[in-house]
């Protein structure tokens, strides 16, 4: 049996006993010399590492430090050229020019004081307010993977004096870019619309245009208004990419490479026609001093739209006072683009940013007389050939006897008429019969005139494929009752919010609270002209890959306009309609009989006097406001116009003629203008 000796009398064991073996463990020869080499071995691995690091880093280190200097590698994005805009013949609206950008990569500026006085420096030399600049960085703080456009359009004097002293502008580098023309200037400003640098807010809100295009990102330029806006996504194409390889100063050390190559974006055919767009905003102009000249001084802008009844093409569209896109390209002049921006300069300058054929809403006058004939033969109020008086006044007794007297625009006239003759004198004291026997139709039955002008398309926006559109006011019972209330009329509430008689009365001749646009009255108007079909207007036909000397254009998209909606107007009250526009423009009592009826074409049509309320430097009250609206052939028509001059006084001596130069260029027959006698 083994006996437990003490430690003591067995000086070589250096191991407490452990009572799972016999033996205890012993520092063996053989063990020895295995850790003996495993050491040599950890201490030549740290000796070759030390070496190693310490030669990395005091024998090169100057030399890779110098390396990872010289090969900082900036990506650049590449601008892709906008497509154009064509007209419906192709002839080009809107195409691109060659310019030069002024990037900066903010991380690359110096430090301290030395930021300040470069950005102080950049700021002289690019004209570009110092506050606007850092503006810009700031706004882009935490992007440092997109350079900040500080400036397009640059002048070649700037950028020979940049390149000159580059190492003196640290993180500056200059790109190739594509600004855009507008070939006519303000030709058709308000439909073909800008471009600009889509900002913050636009990031976030604008949903991206699909697989095939890229997301919107800080520094991209999009369409802000009219179709390059709505067209943005085929207009814009896909930027490429380059890399450019810097050092530490920024300044390249190789030659740009392209990764991926930019990407032209699609042609967008508008249906406008060049020639007669500049027609349509001559004749407004002319309308604007034939106006001026018959002593209405006030009259200052006006709209015009031309288009086609039976597909609801837009063949011209314009809107008086007008603006140059280009104020928008390059060089932004904050002078110039006040009027679209402040509004104060905007007062001054008559608004010439805002859209009067689509976007302002004014009171119809007698152009609306033919809604409230189709709304009295449908609900059998009136027949074709029944006669009613037209008188020089028309007064209404109230329960208590009082009476309210309606006068007719002509105070002379005193015989009776059929419905079509009263389109064509354009007499109010028949319409204001009519509006009130409207009044007078059972209360359960609703108001069937309003009814009748929405099926027409008053009151609502005809969904144009540019915008803001406004759907103007076509007044109600209803609408009385909420927009009257103690809160908004505190004093008169109670009486301002009951729908009277004389709210009928006045609205049959399209007065007091009806409200439309000029494309409004055009597309119902178009409606009269192509039997009973409510067609959508637009200006967009196609996109298309543009074409060259070898390939003609492919088109990759056709806009096939929506169904139009049919009116449920019966066709023998479309007769009665056109017969007394086509009488209002050829027979003896015709409100635009000296302006049209010796034309080679027949021409229908209505002239409308809109009183309105304005409010003018030195005058508030009413002013006329002279329509015409019309369509031709009138036997087979093609073509649907409307005119409105501003504060332009009566319908057949400002609209009706501008009408006139309109149907001159489509029809290329000259005509003669001989001024109206007498006039609504």
């Amino acid at each position: 049996m083994a006996t437990t000796r003490s430690l003591g009398a067995h000086p070589d064991r250096f191991l407490p006993p452990d009572p799972r073996v016999e033996e205890p463990y012993r520092l063996t020869p053989r063990l020895a010399l295995r850790t003996a080499i495993l050491g040599v071995i950890a201490l030549g691995l740290f000796a070759v590492l030390f070496l190693r690091l310490w030669a990395l880093q005091v024998l090169s280190g100057t030399r890779y430090r110098d390396a990872a200097d010289n090969n900082q590698v900036r990506t650049v994005p590449i601008a892709a050229p906008r497509g154009p805009l064509l007209d419906r013949n192709g002839r080009l609206l809107v195409t691109n020019v060659a310019g030069t950008a002024v990037l900066l990569w903010p991380a690359d500026l110096p430090k301290r004081a030395g930021r300040d006085t470069e950005i102080r420096r950049l700021a002289k030399v690019l004209g570009v307010p110092r506050q606007t600049i850092l503006a810009k960085i700031k706004e882009r703080a935490g992007d440092s993977l997109t350079p900040v456009t500080l400036q397009v359009a640059v002048h070649r004097d700037q950028v020979s004096y940049l390149l000159e002293h580059k190492d003196e502008f640290r993180g500056v580098t200059l790109s190739e870019t594509y600004l855009r023309r507008y070939r006519a200037e303000a030709l058709a400003a308000h439909i073909l619309g800008y471009d600009g640098a889509i900002s913050k807010a636009q990031v976030g809100t604008l949903r991206d245009c699909g697989n095939h295009t890229p997301r919107y990102r800080p520094g991209d330029v999009i369409g802000q208004a009219g179709v390059e806006a709505t067209q943005d996504c085929a207009l814009r194409g896909t930027p490429g990419v380059a890399q450019r390889t810097v050092d530490a100063r920024g300044r390249p050390t190789r030659p740009v490479e392209t990764k991926t190559p930019a990407a032209a974006g699609y042609a967008v055919r508008l249906t406008l026609d060049l020639q007669l767009q500049r027609a349509v905003e001559r004749a407004i102009r002319y309308g604007i001093e034939l106006a001026r000249e018959d002593g209405h001084w006030a009259a200052n802008g006006g709209a015009a739209v031309a288009m086609d009844p039976r597909s609801g093409e837009i063949l011209a569209m314009a809107s008086n006072p007008t603006y140059k896109p280009g104020v928008w390209v390059g060089r932004i002049d904050r002078k110039r683009i006040a009027p679209l921006l402040d509004r104060k300069a905007a007062e001054a300058a008559n608004y010439p940013g805002l859209n009067r054929a689509i976007d302002v809403a004014y009171p119809a006058g007698s152009t609306f007389k033919p809604v409230t004939a189709l709304a009295a033969l449908q609900e059998r109020l009136v027949s074709a050939y029944e006669s009613l008086p037209c008188t020089g006044t028309y007064t209404v007794h109230g329960e208590t006897g009082a009476g309210q007297t309606f006068k007719n625009w002509d105070p002379y006239v005193d015989e009776p008429m059929s419905l079509s003759t009263a389109i064509a004198a354009s007499c109010d004291t028949y319409f204001y019969r009519v509006g009130y026997m409207f009044y007078g139709l059972p209360a359960n039955l609703g108001p069937r005139l309003q009814d009748w002008a929405s099926r027409f398309g008053i009151g609502q926006k005809t969904g144009v494929d540019i915008g803001p559109e406004s759907p103007g006011l076509l007044p109600t019972p209803a609408w009385r009752k909420a927009t009257f209330t103690t809160k908004t009329d505190p004093e008169h509430w109670q009486e301002d919010r009951l729908w009277k008689p004389g709210d009928s009365i006045q609205l049959a001749i399209g007065q007091k609270d009806l409200l439309v646009t000029p494309l409004q009255m055009t597309r119902f108007y178009a409606m009269v002209a192509n039997g009973g079909n409510l067609v959508t207007p637009h200006v967009v036909k196609d996109i298309e890959l543009a074409g060259d000397n070898r390939r003609a254009p492919k088109v990759i998209q056709q806009f096939t306009p929506a169904t139009p909606q049919r009116s449920g107007v019966d066709p023998g009250a479309l007769e009665v309609v056109r017969q007394g526009l086509y009488d209002a423009t050829h027979a003896v009592n015709g409100t635009a009989t000296s302006v049209f009826g010796n034309y080679p074409i027949p021409i229908a049509g209505k002239t409308g006097t809109a009183e309105k309320v304005v409010h003018l430097p030195g005058y508030d009250g009413l002013m006329d406001q002279s329509w015409w609206c019309g369509y031709a052939p009138a036997d087979n028509p093609t073509i649907t116009v409307c005119v409105l001059i501003e504060n332009g006084g009566h319908g057949g001596t400002a609209a009706a003629p501008a009408a006139l130069k309109i149907f001159e260029q489509y029809f290329h027959l000259p005509g003669v203008y001989i001024p109206p006698a007498n006039s609504d």
